[in-house]
């Protein structure tokens, strides 16, 4: 992926560096955490636990600033991460004016380790996430390496594909869909939540796709290697393939993001398409996804 003399997004909240300690407070904190850690071994979203559990309420959190030296491939991964987020914010203005809407685009925070949001603690062990309570995406950059070094997705345009996924989820707030879908959670039992969880991760794929997709029409940034490359990583983060790769064997009822087919398939729609009326994920029966 070429962005060569490409801008860098300002809008970022750079917190590397940045210690968080969690200590239980009100509702017992480090009962919630163990609970958030379990749920994230069987494919859950840690986050939604603590949200549950009153969020931030029943946790005492400290930031503090450590000596912290970031290699050169560290300051290499955060200026490409500000050059992508710099392109969503200008790839999904004028899809936004071309729907006669405005884009509102989100903060990007970069941190260490853990880190104090709106929706709770995170950790680098969820991996990249949005966070809507406050409208911002948080990635700890090591993740890029350990999908290198654990999953074997490597290539700067699937680095690209995991910020414009978070990306999608917040052009998903911003369409009410994000919103609507929570309600719906909220309603039904365990397996209902995990399909609408599946259709949300879908459509953020397919919204991945059309950035990419009109990236590469107003840049012309992207080849065939590139577009493989994001294929690559949506065939590894799918939830079989993971589960499958932790344990032996998947559970179907449990996938939160979808299938390795899936995740390639709506990845795709978007990049060979471009049309935001295709992102149907919420309209078709569960065999048709």
């Amino acid at each position: 992926m070429d962005l060569t003399g490409r801008r860098e997004s300002s809008n970022v909240d750079d917190r590397r560096g940045m210690s968080t300690k969690t200590k239980a407070g009100i509702g017992g904190g480090v009962g919630v955490i163990v609970l958030a850690l379990l749920t994230w071994i069987m494919g859950g979203n840690p986050l939604s636990v603590i949200q549950q559990s009153g969020g931030l309420s029943s946790l005492q959190t400290e930031q503090t600033q450590s000596e912290h030296q970031f290699t050169e491939q560290e300051q290499q991964l955060a200026k490409f991460s500000k050059q992508v987020l710099a392109s969503t914010e200008d790839i999904w203005t004028e899809v936004f004016k071309s729907m006669g809407r405005k884009y509102v685009p989100p903060k990007m925070v970069l941190y260490t380790n853990s880190v104090q949001t709106s929706c709770g603690q995170g950790d680098a062990s969820v991996g990249p996430f949005y966070c809507s309570a406050d409208q911002c995406l948080y990635i700890d950059l090591s993740f890029f390496m350990q999908m290198k070094s654990q999953l074997g997705a490597d290539g700067d345009f699937a680095y690209a594909y995991v910020i414009a996924h978070e990306v999608g989820h917040h052009v998903e707030y911003l369409l009410g869909t994000l919103e609507q879908a929570h309600s719906q959670m909220q309603r039904v039992n365990k397996t209902q939540a995990n399909k609408i969880s599946v259709r949300l991760e879908l459509l953020a794929d397919f919204y991945a796709g059309i950035w990419g997709h009109y990236e590469n029409k107003m840049f012309h940034s992207l080849d065939d290697g590139d577009i493989q490359e994001a294929v690559n990583c949506a065939q590894v983060i799918g939830d079989n393939y993971l589960q499958e790769k932790a344990r032996g064997y998947s559970q179907p009822e449990s996938f939160t993001h979808g299938t390795s087919a899936q995740r390639m398939k709506w990845l795709k729609l978007g990049l060979t398409t471009g049309d935001m009326s295709k992102g149907n994920t919420f309209e078709l029966s569960d065999k048709d996804l």
